[in-house]
């Protein structure tokens, strides 16, 4: 018992006095640079992927007819 209580208060003790965190300005820029990315990423991969399922429908249409 005594070591996992060693080993919690050396974490904190790591993430406070040696850690260099990013400041809160540049976090948020990063998260809304992140998440506008992310919303243009999926939106490019629905449009590639309607436009594929069109095509593949398109050709199973002429190839039943």
């Amino acid at each position: 018992m005594a070591g996992l209580i060693n080993y919690i208060s050396e974490s904190y003790s790591e993430l406070k006095n040696h850690v260099t965190w990013t400041p809160w300005a540049e976090a948020q820029r990063l998260t809304l640079v992140t998440i506008v990315f992310s919303v243009i990423f999926s939106l490019a991969i629905w449009g590639v992927d309607t436009v594929f399922s069109n095509m593949i429908e398109y050709y199973f249409t002429l190839v039943k007819s």
